[in-house]
């Protein structure tokens, strides 16, 4: 019978995913530049289905076929779960990696959306896919680059080293040196992407509603949706740099007072396509690379607080995102000028990388989220449910959704305590919420497809942004609490201005800010308190 279930769930999957992927490829061989390459590349198509069809089954299979007549709730399901998980994930992985291209992509998310998805995928995503990327053939390389530039790399760069510093799931980088003697950092894109990439999707989408419609408790039909509308933004190197061009106008215009500390390198125009990107190397720091940052007299917590202050004006102010700030993409360097604290300490500034990945929030989304984090930092209940019901939560799952932005339970998120939103970093932390993750699996489930994809992308950015604070920290900061709380708090203030100047109102908002400024005075007098306390021998 077991079998027997197997053979329908595998038939089934295969059968729609190579009706899907064989249309999908024929129009991809009829648009594509190099159609005979990629009727070539097409013959890899049924190879490529039946893995992830007989992988999907599998996986489906084993969570049928081991939890079945198992009681919910029981310690014997957790555990036989658990187990399932770690096999599944394995799975996924072994596809992922034979597969490449749009898999690694996904396999990427997977390991970014921590207590979004069970933790034992996370896990294995983030051990693998995120470090261990396929790397293209320099034969590959030089195939790209005269395509798109027009010679071979030794002719375009006077030097081009061919082994790449660096490989992610849609191209890699190497590092080469111009002809008027610039050192320059250069993406290329993994030969083919755009020709196997539309097939990839289309089957990986078919065979995630059908397992829906199969196991109806299993929908990540969103992660599939956000895939679909980022992919070709990512795979377009001229977006790419209009972006990170884009982001630094942003500070400079609205965000002057921390542009100097936020820094995105230099493109070379005339050395870049769609497929090619070349710009300005920099000698940087990984932002997790705690050691290495102090050996440069910096420290971990001023990090830290650059790192948060940047994402939250994005957020909260710009209302355009850096949507992938994992700890590859964000480098740390001395601040150039050499400026220095008052008390002599070296200030750091943050280099943002790969910049494929951004989303706009418009003006009432921005709003919401700001007072809606405003309030999370505030400990206001009724400010949290009001704007998490506008952001879509609805009122029966605004409370989880507070949970899933600050990895805290309700009782500790609406706590009055200045470090109501503290996470230790510790084991109890982790195991904590990994049980809230699976208690309430379904529920997050219908949160996530409520939910605007705009916010979903804003919750692997903040998911990507507490890792980074951890590594930083071995917790979270408090002092990155309040800026949150400022920015926030500020956008929200200047939002109502912009929507009523009259006199009357910019009074009523003048005292507003002059209560923020005192509650934000009372909770740095209380945090400092509190580290006072702490530092004193018990």
């Amino acid at each position: 019978m077991a079998g027997r279930f197997l053979w329908h769930v595998t038939r089934k999957l295969t059968l729609a995913a190579t009706a899907t992927g064989g249309g999908v490829a024929a129009v991809a061989i009829a648009t594509s530049d190099d159609p005979a390459t990629a009727l070539k590349l097409s013959t890899a198509v049924p190879i490529r289905l039946a893995r992830l069809s007989v992988t999907a089954a599998t996986i489906a299979f084993d969570y049928e076929y081991s939890l079945w007549g198992l009681p919910e709730g029981s310690i014997e399901r957790s555990k036989v779960k658990h187990e399932v998980h770690i096999r599944s994930a394995r799975k996924l992985e072994e596809l992922c990696f034979k597969n490449g291209g749009i898999y690694i992509k996904l396999g990427q998310h997977i390991g970014q959306l921590e207590y979004l998805v069970p933790q034992e995928y996370v896990q294995r995503m983030r051990e693998s896919l995120l470090n261990k990327c396929p790397v293209s053939s320099y034969n590959q390389v030089c195939e790209v680059v005269k395509t798109e530039l027009g010679g071979m790399p030794d002719e375009i760069f006077s030097e081009f080293d061919s082994v790449p510093i660096a490989s992610a799931s849609l191209a890699q980088v190497h590092v080469a040196r111009t002809h008027d003697g610039q050192k320059v950092a250069v993406k290329v894109q993994h030969a083919h992407m755009t020709d196997t990439a539309a097939t990839d999707y289309a089957t990986v989408e078919l065979i995630v509603n059908t397992l829906h419609r199969i196991f109806p408790t299993f929908d990540y039909r969103w992660l599939i949706d956000e895939v679909r509308e980022t992919l070709p933004k990512e795979l377009d190197f001229l977006l790419e740099a209009k972006n990170s061009v884009k982001c630094m106008d942003n500070f400079r215009k609205l965000s002057p007072h921390i542009a100097d500390y936020v820094y995105a390198p230099r493109v070379y125009w005339n050395l870049s396509t769609s497929k090619l990107l070349t710009m300005e190397f920099i000698d940087g720091i990984q932002v997790n690379d705690v050691k290495k940052i102090q050996s440069f007299g910096m420290q971990p917590n001023d990090v830290a607080k650059i790192v948060s202050q940047a994402f939250a004006e994005m957020m909260f102010k710009h209302g355009f995102v850096h949507c992938d700030p994992h700890a590859a993409n964000l480098l740390i360097r001395p601040l150039p000028s050499g400026k220095r604290s008052i008390l002599g300490k070296v200030k750091p500034q943050m280099v943002l990388l790969d910049h494929g990945m951004y989303k706009e929030l418009d003006l009432p989304t921005r709003t919401n989220y700001a007072a809606l984090w405003k309030a999370l930092i505030f400990a206001d209940a009724h400010g949290i449910k009001e704007n998490s019901m506008k952001l879509g939560a609805g009122e029966d799952l605004y409370a989880l959704f507070a949970g899933i932005l600050t990895m805290r339970p309700w009782n500790r998120v609406i706590d009055p305590s200045v470090d109501h939103l503290a996470l230790q970093g510790d084991d109890s932390d982790r195991s904590e919420l990994q049980m809230y993750a699976s208690q309430y699996f379904l529920q997050i489930s219908e949160l996530l497809r409520r939910l605007p994809r705009v916010i979903l992308l804003m919750l692997k950015t903040n998911d990507c942004l507490r890792s980074i604070n951890s590594s930083l920290l071995k917790g979270s900061s408090l002092e990155t609490f309040l800026i949150i709380g400022r920015v926030s708090s500020e956008a929200v203030i200047e939002t109502h201005l912009l929507q009523n100047k009259s006199s009357l109102r910019r009074i009523s908002l003048w005292l507003e800010e002059l209560l923020l400024e005192v509650r934000l005075l009372g909770m740095h007098i209380a945090l400092w308190l509190l580290h006072l306390r702490k530092a004193l021998p018990s």
